[in-house]
């Protein structure tokens, strides 16, 4: 056999570096894509903290002040104590609000307002 014939035909089996190069990052990214399409199909990224104003909101606020602040058992008592009292004042304050822009809006406009309300309650 003609060795020129071997050597042309090794020669066209090699690998460009710079095809091999590409065609590797390509294959880096399609795995970090479809890595990152798993974990939010698992709804990995869906955990939010429940907002402060729910039962489960004051509970996670709480311990979390408790954690970060180190409170002893009489500082959490009063801890408790003062974040009870804020959020009486947060639901008077939402309460008086809203019936005070309902005042301002007529029927069709309170019915959107309502719908607005439901739907940021939602998220």
């Amino acid at each position: 056999m003609d060795t020129n014939l071997l050597e042309s035909t090794a020669a066209s089996r090699r690998w460009n570096p710079k095809v091999a190069c590409v065609l590797s990052l390509g294959l880096v990214f399609l795995v970090g894509a479809a890595a990152g399409a798993a974990v939010m199909d698992l709804g990995v990224h869906n955990r939010r903290t429940p907002a402060f104003d729910t039962p489960a909101g004051k509970i996670a606020y709480f311990e979390r002040m408790q954690k970060e602040l180190n409170l002893t058992p009489a500082q959490s008592e009063q801890m408790q104590s003062v974040l009870n009292d804020f959020w009486q004042y947060y639901r008077t304050v939402l309460s008086d609000s809203k019936q005070r822009v309902e005042q301002l809006l007529n029927e069709e406009q309170r019915q959107k307002f309502e719908r607005l309300l439901q739907q940021q309650q939602a998220r």
